[in-house]
């Protein structure tokens, strides 16, 4: 973040006359609190809603008494410095009181979940990573950025860059994935899409990388579990996404819930000063995530509320997230001298200059033209969606050529999720409005097709079988929708079982029992376990949950009008129990195989269903004539890629690494670039990649960056599991 001489100077002139408790108010991000009209605290009253105590309607009908605590007096008498918002008449009227009300005029910063769009919702960030494009990455972030500014949000708590590679936790719905290398490249773009557009203030937000750090990591993918990992595995995998970003420009940086080698994240001095703030740099601040703090005690690494404030500041903490605990104990802390006063002046540095660079002390406050410009989604924001949708769709499996379908084919659409517009979204999505939500019904209305709707059965509740009955009577072809709720997916919702819930399965088998061609479009968050349906279904897409263009954009596949060409940036177990399964793990003594002794399952074997990279086309490839070139600091890899089948298709040509011998193990592949190229039937394309040698190495335990000469195995193919290979040996 580049500011100038006059704007570091008046920060500097704000922190020599703020009180402590001014400080102190700057490290404090509050959010909306409800008051009045029930007898239980509003934390209880949502973790009941969220384990079915009560329902919606329930919530709904005790909120309508509440009242909303917005927290004017204390941002007058200047005890908050950021708040979590989305109503722009509001924060015109909180950011009037912060900066004509209260003594020293800071504005506030205003922060939301921002992960896959603001009102226009795009991708689910597993689905969108697929596309592998971080020119689209970069774009729809863009408009994120942009329509949430316009509602006065300042401050985006996105990307989520956590690696995962456990399709039972939840919350790998909403990061891009298991490969380093593709997360990265994926943080960097959305940094650039979220914060490089300075046109004008009104085009850009701070960035917050989150969850910060191995937080995808957590053991047995239970949501907040613990996390533990040698240090190399730490500094090859769970961190370059985040040091890229923030040399990228992030401006923040969010800690993560777990505890990292018995260090809860939110108080670990080595991850949060050490790493990001010494060794990677960070300009801006770190905020925890919510509650955060508070969690230590329950950690045990803090006997109070106060101690783990004290703990927090220390280790690198600039921001408290929604606890109040630096509010009520860092003034008696640092009295106690258990807490620097220059350690909290270095955390209000931190948090005025992103406020600086944002603009807030020239431009606080929403025009009343801007906070309306998206009510209404722009055409070339549903374009833009809509094209994120489409190339995030990926095509599992297609036997016989059954897709794509005709127009005029006859067809049954089955299940509840192809009529639940709402469904379409994907976890953490807050601020869409259902009617510009397009459904797969709606979407084969949209383009024409001749089919008829048979609800049938879903995730929940049971089957309708008089349905079922009309659906394969009346269709020459059944396109069957199915998968998760939203509510499967997302933040604490890990499963042990991600097979398809409810009786879906059972829906399927009672489908292809008619001997009629069966499509299975997948509405999901997470890789799911499908062995069964890969063996029995004909012809499988995972559509993921696309945002609010998703019906649009499974229809213009099912027809043929987009040739699908996304690919997976998670591998798909066959059964639950493979996790965690990976593509990049690192190689045994006894490396899996057909014979007994080896690493592997006697009941599910050693392969996934689906490996990292993988998706088909309605048009088929090549690949021929590899070579790879040394040159003092790069490999240069060459292959030829010829498009074998009848239609136009894109390919995305992947390439892989491995360094057969090193001092420590390596793992079996690593993804080292990526190109997207797209051929008429039967033309080729000479694909080249680079690889600079000061990208093959690795980080050994202590951190030392080790290039080291040897053989080196260079694979250019279709996806992890599938390409060419030659063999170099490399001098550093």
């Amino acid at each position: 973040m580049m500011l100038s001489k006059q704007q570091e100077a008046k920060i500097q002139s704000l922190i020599k006359e703020m009180t402590l408790e001014e400080k102190i108010g700057q490290m404090n991000l509050a959010s909306v609190s409800i008051v009045g009209g029930f007898d239980v605290p509003f934390e209880e009253l949502i973790e009941m809603v969220g384990d079915g105590r009560i329902s919606n309607e329930e919530f709904g009908k005790i909120m309508q008494s509440a009242e909303q605590d917005f927290h004017e007096d204390e941002i007058r008498e200047g005890k908050i410095g950021a708040l979590m918002l989305q109503d722009p008449i509001k924060a015109n009227k909180l950011q009037k009181i912060a900066v004509e009300e209260s003594r020293l005029g800071i504005p506030l910063l205003i922060g939301l979940d921002v992960i896959h769009g603001f009102k226009t919702v795009y991708p689910i960030a597993i689905a969108e990573a697929g596309a592998f494009e971080p020119e689209l990455f970069e774009k729809t972030a863009r408009m994120a950025a942009k329509e949430s500014r316009s509602k006065g949000v300042t401050w985006h708590f996105a990307p989520m860059i956590d690696v995962a590679r456990d399709a039972r936790w939840g919350r790998v719905s909403e990061g891009p994935g298991e490969d380093p290398f593709l997360v990265t490249e994926f943080a960097k773009a959305k940094v650039r899409g979220l914060q490089n557009d300075h046109t004008s203030t009104e085009h850009y937000v701070a960035a917050c990388l989150k969850h910060y750090v191995a937080y995808g990591a957590c053991e047995a993918g239970r949501d907040y579990n613990t996390t533990s990992m040698s240090r190399s595995l730490l500094h090859n995998t769970y961190l370059p996404p985040f040091e890229a970003a923030v040399k990228e420009g992030a401006a923040s940086v969010m800690a993560s819930f777990n505890d990292l080698n018995g260090i809860p994240c939110s108080v670990n001095q080595f991850t949060l000063r050490t790493m990001l703030k010494e060794t990677f740099d960070l300009d801006g601040f770190v905020v925890s995530d919510a509650n955060g703090i508070r969690e230590c005690v329950n950690h045990g690494i803090a006997s109070d509320d106060a101690e783990a404030g004290q703990q927090a500041v220390n280790a690198g903490m600039d921001m408290d997230m929604g606890t109040g605990i630096f509010s009520k104990h860092l003034k008696d802390c640092v009295k106690a001298e258990k807490v620097s006063e220059s350690a909290m002046d270095e955390a209000v540095e931190r948090i005025l200059r992103v406020k600086m660079w944002l603009g807030l002390f020239d431009n606080p406050y929403v025009s009343e033209e801007t906070m309306h410009r998206y009510d209404v989604l722009p055409k070339e924001n549903i374009e833009l969606a809509l094209e994120a949708a489409k190339k995030s769709i990926v095509l599992l499996k297609n036997e016989n050529e059954i897709l794509p379908l005709k127009k005029e084919t006859k067809i049954s659409l089955v299940g509840t999720l192809a009529d639940n517009p709402e469904e379409v979204i994907g976890a953490w999505a807050m601020s869409w409005n259902i009617e510009d939500c397009v459904s797969v019904k709606q979407g084969l209305e949209h383009a024409g097709a001749n089919f008829t709707y048979y609800p049938c059965g879903g995730p929940e509740g049971g089957l309708n079988e008089a349905e079922i009955q009309d659906a394969i009577r009346e269709g020459d072809v059944i396109v069957a929708v199915v998968g998760e709720l939203v509510s499967m997916t997302g933040e604490a919702a890990s499963k042990a079982d991600i097979s398809l819930p409810g009786e879906q399965r059972k829906l399927l088998e009672r489908l292809l029992a008619s001997g009629k061609p069966v499509v299975a479009v997948l509405m999901n968050g997470r890789p799911l376990a499908l062995e069964w349906e890969q063996g029995h279904v004909p012809a499988i897409l995972e559509g993921w949950h696309l945002g609010v263009q998703m019906g649009n954009a499974i229809a213009s596949v099912l027809f043929g009008e987009t040739n699908p060409s996304g690919r997976l940036a998670s591998t798909f177990p066959k059964a639950a129990g493979q996790c965690p399964i990976y593509y990049n793990h690192p190689n045994t003594g006894r490396p899996g195989s057909k014979s007994k002794f080896t690493s592997r399952y006697l009941d599910a074997g050693f392969e996934p269903l689906y490996p990292f990279g993988y998706g088909l086309s309605y048009t088929t490839f090549s690949y021929r004539d590899l070579s790879v070139k040394e040159e003092p600091d790069r490999l240069i890899a060459t292959v030829n890629v010829t498009n074998t089948g009848t239609v136009e298709g894109t390919e995305t040509v992947q390439l892989y690494m491995r360094d057969v011998t090193a001092s420590i193990v390596r793992p079996i592949k690593e993804l080292k670039g990526f190109q997207k190229v797209t051929l008429k039937p039967g033309e080729t394309a000479k694909v080249v990649m680079e690889l600079a040698k000061s990208q093959m190495g690795f980080y050994d335990d202590e951190r030392n960056y080790r290039l080291e000469d040897g053989i080196f195995q260079i694979f250019m193919g279709a996806n992890a599991r599938k390409g060419m290979m030659q063999e170099v040996e490399v001098t550093f």
